[in-house]
């Protein structure tokens, strides 16, 4: 098992399952306060008197919203004074926002207070990202990514049920109670077992000359800013799914309490396949897996879209397609990542801070227009997805110049990671 060193004279050091543990648990606190609140939305909204049915939708919309503006900021800090006190400092105060949530009053104070929770928690995900490309890169960064992301996709699956099962004995304030607990001992695993992992020489002294110059690096670099505006369209329809699921499933379908089950179901086949690239992805490369996968995924989403709009509408029919479409979600987040984030590793927190607001952002923008659309059918969200799905696919064919499914100048070798 490879063994990771720390760097700045640190004598921690990692195997790369226990690397893979922590990017989860890291990027799995974002998810948990996303989809633990999905079962909870209709409680909220009535508990703190929402104005409308659909504004349930702004307690997902509001925290990503932050959670991708946000991320201009960690990556300078994290480029500058390193990961580990970056983390550590915004979960401090992630903790200190969700007790606001915990104990909010009104529908106004929860949306701000969202705002700023899904802000502390950006640092999780650029953090995690910057980490990987420390230590890895090409197809060893994918696999490590989808490594991680095949047990992160379990927090979709087991999220929403958890949530559920802390409403069936307490009131939705203590699915917040919930997050302080597991960011507390996130922090404790934090501080004794992570090691510093950017390089001396790699930091970048912090000021408004250099942060720019490295903003501007990763918007002029062709690949990265073309899978990132990839992934932004992408993720859009992904973020309409999140905030419009509980009432697609629970109302419309009328599944009420067990609205859980169906989500997980969807869930669960992105698991399957993020675990399938970690094991794809060194024989057919990033590039291969997730243009083939993105136009399953167009494909699947227009046909699905059709077969509404003929009034074809039941839950079965609705989970054979949707799922598989979802599922291919696996073959296309970590990879468009990996290619977004190989050119520019000497500045890995500024590339990923940008990859994460552009992809956050816009994304969660997009996502809620589509989302608010919601007329108590599922036709909105499949148009909206094809659609995405679509722009995505146009942004890869302008950034690969027009070839799809090559190799690029992928580099096999990783800079840290070695087998033995």
């Amino acid at each position: 098992m490879p063994k990771l060193s720390a760097h700045s004279g640190q004598t921690a050091s990692l195997s790369l399952w226990e690397l893979v543990a922590i990017l989860v648990a890291m990027t799995g606190l974002v998810a948990l306060s996303i989809d633990m609140m999905l079962p909870a939305l209709d409680e909220i909204a009535a508990d703190l008197n929402a104005p409308n049915p659909n504004d349930r939708q702004y307690v997902v919309a509001s925290y990503l919203f932050g959670f991708g503006l946000a991320q201009l900021i960690y990556g300078p800090l994290s480029d500058a004074y390193g990961r580990k006190p970056v983390i550590q400092g915004a979960l401090v105060l992630y903790l200190l926002m969700t007790a606001v949530c915990m104990l909010a009053n009104t529908f106004e104070t929860m949306l701000t207070a969202r705002v700023f929770q899904g802000a502390t928690a950006a640092a999780c995900r650029v953090v995690a990202v910057a980490i990987a490309r420390d230590l890895t890169s090409g197809r060893r960064m994918a696999e490590v990514m989808s490594m991680a992301m095949t047990v992160f996709m379990a927090v979709p699956v087991l999220a929403p049920g958890l949530g559920q099962l802390i409403l069936f004995i307490a009131p939705w304030r203590w699915i917040f109670g919930f997050l302080l607990i597991t960011t507390l001992g996130l922090m404790t695993w934090l501080h004794f077992r992570l090691p510093e992992t950017l390089h001396p020489e790699y930091r970048i002294k912090l000021s408004l000359k250099t942060s720019t110059r490295a903003f501007v690096e990763a918007l002029t670099t062709r690949l990265t800013i073309g899978y990132t505006l990839a992934a932004a369209s992408f993720f859009a329809g992904l973020y309409a799914f999140l905030g419009s699921a509980q009432q697609i499933f629970a109302e419309h379908f009328a599944l009420g309490d067990d609205f859980p089950l169906a989500f997980a179901f969807v869930a669960g086949g992105m698991g399957l396949t993020s675990y399938a690239n970690s094991k794809l992805v060194h024989k057919w490369g990033q590039r291969r897996l997730s243009h083939a996968a993105l136009i399953g995924f167009i494909a699947i989403s227009v046909i699905h879209a059709i077969v509404l709009l003929m009034g074809i509408d039941n839950l079965f029919v609705f989970l054979l397609l949707l799922a598989p479409g979802m599922a291919l979600l696996g073959l296309i987040a970590a990879n468009f990542s990996a290619l977004a984030m190989e050119p520019v590793g000497h500045i890995a927190g500024t590339a990923s801070a940008t990859y994460g607001f552009f992809t956050g952002v816009i994304g969660s923008l997009i996502g809620l227009i589509i989302g608010l659309m919601y007329d108590g059918t599922a036709i909105p969200l499949i148009i909206g997805q094809a659609a995405m799905g679509s722009l995505t696919l146009l942004c890869v064919w302008i950034t690969e110049r027009g070839k799809l499914f090559g190799t690029g100048e992928e580099q096999h070798t990783p800079e840290a990671i070695q087998s033995e």
